[in-house]
């Protein structure tokens, strides 16, 4: 099999601040170094991309030695955090921005999809502006019009087509842009989590036509998404970025694993300090959150699990609610449920304490996260915070998740057979 897309020591580094090194002495330095083809000497403190840490270089590394095949046809999932480094690749695959250093090899044109509206001129129509992109793909006119009802069609804005993408919305474009991006034909593609601007009818629209590229136009697909779901379904391998490294490549099973279990959450979050010093802001300080099973020590299928949330509340005289949202492992939801505090405007400074239940035969085997909103009248948000504690579910009968049924929930539902003679 051909290979499609080969990176060999990629690397992307990032200059902090203003540029130059500050003198021009060192300036030149930098200058003699690439004249004679040698590595920049200042890059060579740069630090990783960790975002949640501060720095004393004022160059980060968005990469960093990046190594990795992908076969022609191949449909390859690319999965990590946010700041991972995984919109950088994708624009050096682009060839939007240029390597630090390092070597990209393509076979192939290269269709992208990477932000609302890019590669699109706002003044042009819905129509010219599909001709602009087939040519900057290298399309002739002909090809482009024998593909230009189906793309209109599959884009389903049709009635705007003739009118400047400008005054488009974001869904608009978004459709539109995949449209052209999936119809020409171009030997790979590249998507980003822009798809995540579309309705969900549109998602999964887009998602069977990536499916269809792969499977029976041969076509490679390099796919970002932070829906696990996609990737497994879509994809036959994946690789994992961290800071800026590549540190898992493989079966897209395995990889989602290891991004899964090397970013979980506690499952029990108790703050230690004063409640002003707690995760939250003026109005809501969360002081506890955890998930503790119905029985015994761990938590089944079969034994269900409380959820208990401890805040202080700062603000008076109001409606005061939470809404919890449980996602699955694929960041799929679960349900997304509120509850209501207080009624009649009658919200107290000081501590609340609310408990919840989850129903034994209800979860599936698997990992779970809970994200809590609170808000005003339930309408107005006070505070969020995504994924604050993760939990797991396990089969009873294997002790694991060795083998995992398909489904989000697994209910008990109490099923009777009657049987007669003929």
């Amino acid at each position: 099999m051909k290979v499609a897309v080969k990176a060999t020591d990629l690397s992307k580094a990032y200059q902090l601040g203003t540029f130059g090194t500050g003198t021009i002495s060192r300036d030149f330095e930098r200058y003699w170094a690439r004249v004679r083809g040698k590595e920049d000497p200042f890059l060579q403190i740069g630090e990783t991309n960790d975002r949640t840490s501060k720095g004393e270089s004022n160059v980060v590394w968005s990469l960093k030695d990046i190594n990795f095949e992908i076969e022609q046809g191949e449909a390859v999932g690319i999965i990590g955090k946010n700041g991972a480094g995984k919109s950088t690749l994708l624009k050096i695959l682009s060839r939007i921005t240029a390597p630090t250093t390092g070597v990209i090899n393509l076979r192939g044109r290269v269709a992208s999809l990477l932000e609302v509206g890019t590669g699109f001129h706002p003044e042009l129509t819905g129509r010219e502006n599909i001709f602009l992109n087939g040519a900057i793909l290298g399309m002739r006119k002909a090809e482009i019009k024998r593909k230009l009802d189906e793309i209109v069609d599959f884009s389903g804005v049709e009635r705007y087509i003739e009118t400047p993408v400008k005054r488009y919305s974001s869904g608009m474009y978004v459709r539109l842009a995949f449209a052209v991006a999936a119809h020409l034909e171009s030997e790979i593609l590249i998507v980003d989590e822009v798809l995540a601007v579309g309705d969900a009818e549109f998602q999964r629209k887009c998602l069977g036509k990536i499916g269809d590229v792969t499977k029976n136009e041969g076509r490679t697909v390099l796919f970002v998404s932070h829906n696990m779901a996609a990737i497994k379904s879509l994809c036959k391998r994946a690789l994992v970025l961290d800071n800026g490294r590549l540190v898992y490549q493989g079966n897209q099973l395995n990889a989602v694993n290891f991004y899964q279990l090397n970013n979980n959450l506690p499952s029990v979050f108790e703050h230690q300090g004063k409640y002003d010093t707690a995760p939250g802001n003026d109005n809501i300080r969360i002081k506890s959150f955890k998930v503790t099973p119905i029985s015994g020590e761990t938590i089944f299928i079969s034994t269900g699990a409380y959820f208990t949330l401890v805040f202080y509340n700062y603000k008076p005289n109001i409606n005061l609610d939470a809404t919890f949202e449980l996602k699955n492992g694929d960041d799929v939801v679960v349900f997304h449920q509120g509850v209501l505090i207080s009624t009649n405007n009658d919200a107290k400074k000081g501590v609340y304490t609310v408990t919840g239940t989850l129903p034994p035969n209800l979860l599936n085997t698997g990992k779970y996260s809970f994200k809590i909103i609170f808000g005003e009248n339930q309408r107005y948000e006070l505070f969020s915070i995504t994924e604050f504690i993760k939990f797991e579910v396990l089969n009873e009968s294997a002790g694991s998740n060795s083998f995992i049924a398909p489904g989000i929930i697994r209910p008990y539902l109490n099923y009777k057979v009657d049987f007669q003679y003929s």
